[in-house]
């Protein structure tokens, strides 16, 4: 019996520790487009242990156009922004506030204008006392827009308190005519709150401070922004643990720029890394990227013709080198998502109506096959609840 109980115990240490660590099964929010018919929210059960995501939802939710969520550190809220606007059913851009219980269901709570239209961003202030949406605003009037959104003690989202407006680059006559705000987020050190934006080629720093304006506690940073290459459109920007390094697509040039971080918080330009194949001609679509949990991996999805997936490993100095790019398997990946155990990458395909699961190599860091398509109204958004 001993020497029974010694050779499980040696066999379980043998494996890997994420395979030991994640639970058997953990539940998947998925933010949609609902003028494909949608009804907005899903709630699925996801399997870690062999990678099978339920059929079917658990939950759904009739929200417009949740195309982006977030939650809540304690895991009792989601913040979901509407990305509404001229065209849609419901024209306003809108953020609203869902609880969780216990049992992950969700229930909204109740919703704001966010004083622009388009929201497709949002994040959460380290404080939690605020939440920053990014109004991307697909029409040239009036443009995009950050929204500053103060949370109340029940967590309920409060008024626009602070509304800030950029200028467009007119690179492209089309795409820049106006400011497309596209993402918005915070330094890992919480002191410095980044807004992409698209239309301008620029990302804009401010330094966080409530306590000085509560009101507006957005002001500039000391450098006030990151100029990127004319017309390369800056989409979603992410930071390694150490706050040095960062990523960076350019939507509309179909790369990722690498960035240096200084003290202060200023982004400096360093490279630019193609996301598409040598001689590839078609269109690009930079889009979601994201780096591994180890920090060893960065995943970043081009669209627009491409429509790959590009694994980079990360060198000690935060470069890029290229070890594989992957299908999606359909157009217009909007985002994806590496699940709790890191055997897993799940993307959100919403041209092609479908989630597909793919497996992947936490020690290579390389997608495998394709282990299941899941069918989904035009999907957005991914997001994993801890058990």
């Amino acid at each position: 019996m001993f020497n029974l109980l010694k050779a499980t115990m040696l066999a379980i240490a043998a494996l890997p520790l994420a395979a030991v660590a994640a639970p058997a099964s953990v539940d998947l929010l998925v933010g949609s487009y609902t003028d494909s018919g949608s009804p907005g929210l899903y709630a699925y059960r996801f399997d870690t242990a062999s990678g099978r995501l339920d059929a079917q939802p658990w939950q759904t939710l009739r929200v417009d156009n949740p195309s982006w969520l977030v939650l809540s550190p304690d895991q009792t809220r989601v913040y979901a922004v509407s990305e509404n606007g001229p065209g849609a059913r419901d024209t306003v851009g809108r953020a609203g506030m869902l609880t969780l219980d216990a049992q992950h269901r969700l229930n909204l709570q109740g919703q704001v204008s966010t004083l622009g239209d388009h929201p497709t961003h949002a994040s959460l202030t380290p404080d939690g006392r605020y939440l920053l949406v990014a109004n991307y605003s697909v029409d040239t009037h009036p443009g995009g827009s950050l929204a500053v959104l103060p949370i109340d003690a029940q967590g309920r989202l409060q008024p626009v308190t602070q509304l800030l407006t950029y200028q467009a680059s007119h690179v492209d006559p089309e795409r820049q005519r106006s400011s497309h705000v596209h993402w918005v987020g915070f330094s890992p050190d919480g002191a410095t709150a980044y807004a992409s934006d698209l239309g301008g080629d620029r990302v804009y720093a401010y330094r966080y401070a409530p306590q000085a304006n509560a009101e507006r506690p957005l002001q500039p940073a000391p450098t006030p922004f990151l100029a990127l290459p004319p017309g390369s459109g800056p989409r979603h920007l992410t930071f390694d643990a150490s706050g040095r390094h960062a990523y960076l697509t350019l939507e509309m040039a179909g790369q990722v720029a690498v960035l240096d971080v200084d003290a202060q918080g200023a982004l400096r330009l360093r490279e630019v890394v193609n996301l598409f194949a040598p001689g590839f001609s078609g269109g690009n679509g930079g889009g979601a990227l994201h780096l591994s949990a180890d920090g060893r991996f960065l995943y970043a999805i081009n669209r627009g013709g491409d429509d790959h997936l590009a694994v980079f490993a990360v060198g000690a100095d935060g470069g890029l080198t290229l070890i594989q790019r992957r299908a999606t398997e359909g157009r217009q990946a909007r985002e994806f998502a590496i699940d709790p155990s890191g055997r897993f990458l799940l993307i959100a395909v919403q041209g092609a109506n479908r989630i597909v699961v793919l497996a992947r190599d936490p020690h290579t860091g390389k997608l495998g096959k394709t282990l299941q398509t899941v069918e989904v109204a035009a999907p957005s958004d991914l997001k994993f609840l801890r058990p």
